[in-house]
């Protein structure tokens, strides 16, 4: 669908709910709806100013006009959507500050501004016992510091001010509200120091933090990482169940969808091996620290290795020093780590090959030493992951090594024998081993993972190992006889 929608093809048209989104529109009259509940308009050509909404539309409850190009500033009569849950007008080329009087919509859940043109300061509007689940002012040229009034938003879950020109410290404070997951300051200038020695607000919940490219300093927050529960043994259960962080349905009244469901979902842009990606979906178990291009120093934490359900860690373009904590090869679930530029010495722990997910490695620009590791998952990593330490050598790295590697350690005669005979059974085992695992493969296949399988299994190698520790010992203690 493309061009104009005047209003005298639409007039008397009976909607509650009107879904447009993705087409080529340039204009449409909304005045020809006597009602409307919900409005979605995302991603067509809409030019001009924001429509000026008339009373007969004081309950609509979902206004989604992202993705067009719409200037001018917000209406003055926006004040009065009473009952407004959801306002995202992303993407567009919108201006002006923004109206305080969107702070008395109790009702409201979602407010997505971001990528816009407002100026001026965020104004503090948040009343008690506000309803908001997500903030999102991205991309503007906002000023000034955080209002204090957020504490009042317990419910909120996303807070994504990056990109602006905010110029205040660590809001600390922020980290009373009990639902909070992702916190998002790149690219402003905040500064001062994060550590707290004796932090008084803990984060309950937060698992994305992005502070990149600010003035932060200091140390890096050791106390903060020892509390984050949410970095922690985040899994797929019923506690915390797979799903995006805001995925709300906008319907209309009476809870009544009328054949259309706006869903709205949050997404954020990650930094990886200096190349940015958006994720258009932000999964819970979805996890990151990123503190790249600040002003931090000293050594990385050792309890940055507790955080064992952390996927993305970007500590580059800092003045960090020390050596690498070998507590790092215990966050199972890695998948990024980024040191580069910084001032890290010492030789590469053998620990980090324990990270079986790792894709992304850069520890290019420290001053690291010594052999590179050459096992499991450090092998597939290529040069440009270690250039810039002149004391590292051995693969990838044309330069080799002057000391050789330590031998492995030799099997004794006993110990090999006893293999050899273990290797029969294993390879006598090997047979049925096959059938079973193509029969659980096919069922995993076709019906999805069986987990009462999974445990009987699991509870029967547990079994079998049991049994071939006891037999591996009274092999050892039934030697056969010397001849003299």
């Amino acid at each position: 669908m493309s061009g104009q929608i005047h209003k005298w093809e639409i007039e008397g048209m009976s909607l509650e709910a009107l879904n447009l989104s993705y087409n080529f529109l340039t204009s449409i009259d909304l005045f020809g709806f006597g009602y409307l509940a919900s409005v979605d308009l995302t991603s067509n050509l809409l030019q001009g100013s924001l429509p000026i909404l008339s009373t007969t539309w004081d309950f609509m409850q979902h206004l989604l006009i992202s993705g067009n190009n719409l200037t001018g500033e917000i209406p003055s009569s926006y004040r009065n959507l009473t009952y407004l849950s959801a306002l995202v007008l992303e993407n567009n080329k919108l201006g002006g500050k923004i109206l305080e009087c969107l702070g008395n919509l109790s009702y409201l859940h979602i407010l997505d501004l971001r990528m816009n043109k407002f100026h001026g300061r965020i104004p503090n509007l948040f009343v008690n016992n506000s309803g908001l689940l997500t903030l999102t002012l991205n991309g503007n040229q906002l000023e000034g510091i955080l209002p204090w009034s957020l504490v009042n938003c317990s419910r909120l879950e996303i807070l994504d001010v990056g990109n602006n020109n905010l110029n205040d410290t660590f809001p600390h404070w922020l980290g009373v509200l009990p639902s909070l997951n992702v916190l998002i300051l790149r690219s402003n200038r905040f500064h001062g120091a994060i550590n707290n020695s004796m932090p008084t607000f803990y984060f309950p919940q937060l698992r994305i933090i992005d502070v990149a490219q600010n003035d932060f300093m200091g140390l890096l927050p050791s106390n903060y990482f020892k509390i984050l529960k949410g970095m922690r043994d985040v899994a797929p259960t019923d506690e915390v169940e797979l799903g995006y962080i805001v995925s709300y349905e906008l319907c209309s009244k009476n809870d009544v969808c009328l054949g259309f469901v706006f869903i709205y979902k949050d997404s954020m842009k990650v930094v990886m091996k200096g190349s940015k990606r958006e994720l258009v979906k932000i999964l819970k178990i979805f996890t990151t620290i990123d503190f790249l291009s600040n002003q931090f120093h000293g050594p990385i934490p050792y309890e940055l290795g507790e955080l064992n359900s952390l996927l993305l860690l970007n500590l580059s373009h800092n003045s960090l020093s020390g050596q690498i904590p070998s507590s790092l090869g215990k966050v199972a679930e890695l998948e990024s780590l980024d040191l580069s530029s910084n001032k890290l010495a010492g030789k590469i722990p053998e620990q980090l090959t324990n990270l079986t997910f790792l894709s992304v490695l850069n520890l290019s620009h420290n001053e690291l030493v010594g052999h590179i590791p050459e096992r499991k998952q450090l092998c597939t990593f290529l040069n440009d992951s270690y250039i810039g330490n002149s004391g590292l050598c051995g693969f990838p790295l044309t330069k080799k090594c002057k000391e050789p590697r330590p031998p492995t350690p030799q099997i004794d005669e006993e110990d090999d024998s006893i293999a050899v005979f273990e290797w029969k059974f294993a390879l006598a085992g090997y047979g049925c081993g096959l059938v079973l695992g193509l029969s659980l493969g096919y069922i995993a296949f076709t019906i999805g993972k069986p987990w009462w399988v999974v445990k009987k299994v699991e509870k029967y190698q547990q079994k079998l190992v049991g049994r071939c520790n006891r037999s591996h010992k009274q092999r050892k203690t039934q030697k056969p006889n010397q001849c003299s």
